[in-house]
C-alpha cells in the first residue's frame, strides 16, 4: 500500500465516513491471562467511545511507509487450509461473528506477542464502499467500483495513570487522585487484506509497529506466516555494511559523499511519486558505478549484498540516508553540514597528518559567539 491508499483508509475513521460493523476486544494481564471480552456493534457505542477507538485506530494505520508501515506479502503455503492467510481471511469473511474464531485468534496473539505487562487487543470490520474515480482523479460518491471488506487489528498496552493530585469539587478539596488502568496508543497492529489498488489484496496486509526498529520478529513468523522484513534501524545499518565491505581500503570521505549526494538527488527526483524509493541489489549497485566505485571493487558486491541483507533485501532510501542532514564524525569531534553545502569539507594531508579542512566563508560563531576568522 501507498501512502494515499492508506490516508483513504484513514478517512473512514470518522463520524462521517464510518461504516465500521462491529468491534471485539480481549484484555490480556501481565501473566497472560484474558480477564475480560466484549462484542460490540460500533454505530451503536457512545460518541465519546467512538472518537478514542477512532485515534488508536489511525494511529495503528499512521508512520512512515518502510519504517512504521510496512507492507507484507503472504507465502504461497499460507494460503493453504490451515495455513495463517487462510484462518485471517476465515475471519475477516465471518465478520467476527464467529465466536469460537475470536477466541483462537486471541489465543495465537498471546502466543506469539512478548510483552510483559498488560495488554488490549482490538479488532473491527468494516466494509468501506469504495467510491469510483474519474479520470482526472476525482471521486464519483454515487459510483461504487467495489465493497472492500476487511479486519483492522490493534495491540494497545494497558498501563496505570501517574500518581497525583486531584480537585474533588464535590468536597472542594485536593486529593490523591484514584489510579486507574489506561488504554495506550497501539504497539502494533495489521489491517489485511491490504487495499492495493484501492482494491482488496487478499495475498498482502499491512502491518504497523510503534518501534521501527523492532517489528516483533516473533509475532511476524507466528501469527501471520510471512518473511521478516529488514527493520528499519538494521537496513541503515546493513547498507553502511554493505559499502563498508565493498570499498575496503578506498572507502574515503570523497567517495562517500558523493555516494550520499547522489542517493539525495535520487531522492529529490522521486519524491514526487506515490511510492517511496526503494533499492534492490542491482540499483544499490548502480549506485556505486555512478558514484565512481572502481569495478576491481565490486567484482564481490553480490556477495557482500546477500550476505548482509539476503539476495532479494529491499532497502528504503528514507531508512539509509537523512536528506536534511550530513554528520562527519571522528572519536573526538561532530560535524553537522548543510546536505546542499558538502563541498565546504575536504580532506588534506599535512606534514603526513591526514586533516577535514573546512571553508569559513560567511564568518564563524563559537557558543553563539561571532569570532574574528
Amino acid at each position: 500500500m501507498i501512502k494515499k491508499e492508506i490516508s483513504e483508509i484513514k478517512r473512514q475513521f470518522t463520524p462521517s465516513g464510518c461504516s465500521i460493523s462491529r468491534i471485539c476486544g480481549c484484555y490480556i494481564d501481565g501473566e497472560k491471562n484474558k480477564k475480560t471480552e466484549f462484542k460490540e456493534a460500533f454505530l451503536s457505542l457512545p460518541e465519546e467511545d467512538m472518537f478514542k477507538y477512532f485515534e488508536i485506530l489511525r494511529k495503528s494505520l499512521s508512520g512512515t511507509v518502510g519504517k512504521n508501515l510496512v507492507n507484507l506479502d503472504f507465502p504461497l503455503d499460507t494460503e493453504k487450509e490451515g495455513g495463517t492467510q487462510e484462518f485471517l481471511l476465515q475471519l475477516r469473511n465471518s465478520r467476527l461473528q464467529n465466536d469460537e474464531l475470536l477466541e483462537s485468534f486471541y489465543d495465537r496473539i498471546i502466543e506469539s506477542f512478548e510483552y510483559t505487562g498488560n495488554y488490549l487487543i482490538l479488532l473491527i470490520h468494516d466494509t468501506y464502499d469504495i467510491p469510483g474515480r474519474t479520470s482526472d482523479g476525482l471521486a464519483m460518491e454515487d459510483a461504487s467500483d467495489e465493497v472492500y471488506s476487511y479486519i483492522l487489528c490493534c495491540i494497545c498496552p494497558v498501563d496505570l495513570s501517574k500518581p497525583g493530585l486531584s480537585y474533588n469539587e464535590l468536597q472542594n478539596s485536593f486529593q490523591n487522585r484514584t489510579r486507574d488502568w489506561v488504554v495506550g496508543m497501539p504497539e502494533l497492529g495489521f489491517l489485511f487484506p491490504a487495499f492495493n489498488d484501492r482494491s482488496a489484496d487478499i495475498h498482502s496486509l499491512l502491518y504497523y509497529s510503534k518501534n521501527a526498529n523492532d517489528l516483533h520478529d516473533s509475532f511476524i513468523e507466528q501469527l501471520l506466516g510471512c518473511p521478516l522484513p529488514l527493520a528499519a534501524g538494521f537496513q541503515k545499518e546493513t547498507f553502511q555494511s554493505i559499502i563498508e565491505e565493498t570499498l575496503g581500503d578506498s572507502c574515503n570521505y570523497e567517495t562517500v559523499k558523493t555516494i550520499h549526494d547522489n542517493l539525495n538527488e535520487m531522492m529529490e527526483e522521486h519524491k514526487d511519486a506515490p511510492e517511496p524509493l526503494v533499492l534492490d541489489k542491482y540499483q544499490v549497485k548502480s549506485l556505486l558505478e555512478n558514484s565512481g566505485v572502481k569495478e576491481e571493487h565490486l567484482q564481490d558486491f553480490d556477495k557482500n549484498f546477500d550476505e548482509a541483507a539476503g539476495e532479494k533485501a529491499a532497502i528504503f532510501a528514507g531508512n539509509i540516508i537523512n536528506p536534511r542532514a550530513f554528520e562527519v564524525k571522528t572519536p573526538d569531534v561532530i560535524i553537522k553540514v548543510n546536505p546542499e553545502r558538502t563541498d565546504l569539507i575536504e580532506t588534506r594531508e599535512i606534514d603526513g597528518r591526514q586533516y577535514l579542512v573546512i571553508a569559513v566563508d560567511g564568518g564563524v560563531e563559537v557558543n553563539g559567539i561571532i569570532v574574528n576568522t
